[in-house]
Formats: C-alpha cells, structure tokens, sequence
C-alpha cells in the first residue's frame, strides 16, 4: 500500500510554523500538544526523516521538514477550498496576532499599531501582551508571541531599529525635591529596569545621589506611587502628560532610549517593518 500523507497532521505542521511552536499551535487548534507531536511523528514516520527539531526553546524545521510545509500549504488549500465549492466546508478561521510591548508610551503608541495591524491584516485577531521586557524577549522566544516592541540596546541581529524614546522626569503637582546635599527620591520599576539604569545613571552623571524611595514592579504602580508625592520619576516623554503629574525641568535631561522591533522566528518580515514603521512615524 502506497504512502499516504495525513491531512489532520499536515494541518498541525503548518500551525506549528504560522503559530511559532508546538503549544500555540494546539492552542490555535483546539488540541492538545502531545496530539500535535503525535501528528509531527506520524508525518515522520510516513516520510521515513525527521521534519521539525528543537532549535533552544523554539523549533526549526529540517530541510526536509521545510520541502513538506511547503507541499502541505498547498495541499491544504487545494483540499479546503474543494470543500467550500461543494459546500460542506467552512471558511479558514481568522488567525490572531500576538503584539508584544513594555509598558512605556503603550497608551499612545497601541493605537497606531492597531490600526496598522488592522490595515496590513484585515482578517487577524490582534491581541496585545504588556508586560516586562524580559518576559516579553522569552515569549518571542517561546513562539507565544509573533512581534514586540522593546526598549533599550538590542541584543540580537533579528532586531530591527524603530527609533529612539524621549524620556523626562515627572512629580506631583507641588512636590519640591530634597536640598542638593541630600539624595533625591526616585520611583521607578523594580530591576531589571532600562529606565530605572538610565533615571540612576543621569543623575551621577552631574553628582547628584539618588536613592529608590518607591518601586513596582509595573508602570501603574510607578505613576500612583508618583501621584502621591513619594518621589520623582523619569517616564517616557510621548502624547499628553500623565494626570496628575508635571513635568520637572529642574533636573538634567536624560539620554533618549533606543526601540526596537522583534519578530519571532518563522513570522513573516512584513509583521515586523508594520510595527516599525508605526512606531518611528509615531516618535518621528
């Protein structure tokens, strides 16, 4: 009996590589994991090589694993697009778009990423993740996120520059900073944090000590901890200013923060030059 090519497994193969992994893909199946690896060794077996291989905590495709995503993305649309015209098919069901950011300048710049997501993929799902740049770098990583915006120096050739970020200093409407001979209070996110490094550093730069009087371990926490007069806070420096706060001219300005843009392994590069340029426009 010839060698037959499974179309539930072809359909897991091509998830793995549109989704970025093996759990997204049983995510965007509605299966289990261990049934997407039990589809990836069936396709296996039937080929007689391997097809995908553990690359970290990502997966790459073998070349031969590539040869057959490739036949499988045709085989599928021939096949689907056969049941559509008999009418016992249902169209494709909308594939999401998982937007990575930090917390900083998201409230300006989430809409224009929305709406060039919304222009560039009119039939997606766009969903957003905020969180810390860490977390946001291992779900890349991960394949649980196609595309982030993160702030501070690159550190990977797959990161594509997107600007730099304006930062100022911000208090409570009549708050007045300690003397010069004593430390000023600072609110800022817990480590690991670029702006936290850069509020530190800006501050020695010109010889004024500094100590953490308030942290949290995201953006809203800072911004109350601010509001309340607990410290002064070095934010980013886009769109209105935050309620309740001022800007501070009387300290030394910071350094802008670099941007870049991300995608996860195997996402399409259009996805990445979308954000980017949305968010150099934005900060041009």
């Amino acid at each position: 009996m010839p060698a037959t090519l499974d179309i539930t497994a072809l359909r897991s193969l091509v998830a793995i590589a549109d989704s970025g992994g093996f759990r997204r893909a049983a995510a965007v199946l509605c299966v289990s994991q261990s049934a997407i690896s039990q589809h990836v060794r069936r396709l296996e077996k039937t080929v007689g090589r391997p097809l995908v291989t553990p690359d970290g905590r990502a997966t790459r495709f073998t070349p031969d694993g590539e040869l057959l995503l490739a036949a499988a993305r045709r085989l599928l649309d021939l096949h689907d697009g056969t049941l559509v015209q008999l009418g016992v098919g249902a169209p494709a069901r909308p594939s999401t778009i998982t937007v990575g950011a930090t917390e900083h300048a998201a409230d300006h710049l989430l809409p224009l990423w929305m709406a060039a997501l919304t222009a560039g993929y009119p039939e997606a799902r766009i969903q957003f993740r905020l969180d810390r740049g860490a977390r946001i770098t291992e779900a890349l990583d991960d394949g649980a996120v196609d595309v982030a915006v993160l702030i501070g120096a690159a550190h990977s050739p797959a990161c594509r520059p997107a600007g730099a970020l304006r930062l100022a200093w911000y208090a409570a409407a009549g708050w007045t900073p300690p003397p010069p001979e004593r430390p000023l209070p600072l609110v800022a996110i817990n480590d690991p944090c670029t702006i936290r490094r850069q509020a530190l550093s800006t501050l020695a730069r010109v010889g004024r000590t500094a100590w953490i009087a308030g942290e949290a371990g995201h953006l809203a926490g800072v911004l109350q901890a601010t509001r309340a007069g607990v410290g002064v806070a070095l934010l980013a420096d886009v769109g209105p200013v935050p309620p309740g706060l001022v800007r501070r001219e009387d300290l030394p300005a910071a350094d802008p923060e670099p941007l870049h843009v991300r995608a996860r392994r195997g996402a399409p590069p259009r996805l990445a030059d979308l954000i980017r340029d949305a968010v150099t426009a934005a900060l041009r």
